[in-house]
């Protein structure tokens, strides 16, 4: 049910989706759908905890992948791409705009972001220790990389006509070699 919630909250918006909706889609009834979560607000705070799960694993993976600082940024770069799933995106944007009236997504947002950041400036430190980048600050260069990241998915969401996926990544790309003494083509 959670998964097809965020199908629908996707699709629709948390401020359209009904929960009939979601129990269409589901193939259930809503009264099965209040049993489980009582209240719609928390079905939705639900909805979104377990697509920041699988987010999670997904930061979690790459925080534990065995390999240089630049391949673990590549991939962390790339899985958190503004080009990506348009509907995780919008999800996600959607989750925040939220965040500003509910408490439960407001801390699961929080916490993902703080994740996300977390293991950036991991492998930030990491490629520092190692002589493969540069940079004096990791807290404040994941900061700056994922606000830009955050900053272009809306973008691209908002005003697709405006930025391309393939223009947003570069500019990524280029910010994150300029935070940390690569090159581009390093990334």
């Amino acid at each position: 049910m959670l998964k097809t919630a965020c199908e629908v909250i996707s699709a629709q918006g948390f401020g359209h989706t009904r929960t009939l909706d979601i129990a269409r889609a589901a193939g259930v009834s809503q009264a099965l759908l209040f049993y489980h979560f009582e209240t719609k607000d928390r079905l939705f705070a639900q909805a979104f905890a377990y697509a920041a799960r699988l987010h999670r694993d997904t930061l979690d993976s790459i925080e534990r992948l065995e390999r240089p600082p630049l391949e673990r940024l590549r991939t962390l770069l790339r899985r958190c791409s503004p080009g990506g799933s348009a509907d995780g995106w919008r999800l996600w944007i959607d989750a925040w705009a939220e965040s500003i009236r509910s408490s439960d997504l407001e801390e699961t947002t929080r916490r993902l972001d703080q994740q996300g950041r977390q293991v950036l400036r991991g492998i930030i430190e990491d490629g520092v220790a190692r002589g493969q980048f540069a940079c004096e600050d990791p807290e404040g260069a994941s900061w700056r990389l994922f606000a830009l990241i955050d900053g272009l998915a809306i973008q691209i969401q908002v005003h697709p006509k405006a930025l391309s996926r393939r223009r947003a990544n570069q500019l990524i790309r280029t910010a994150a070699a300029a935070e940390l003494g690569l090159s581009p083509t390093d990334l």
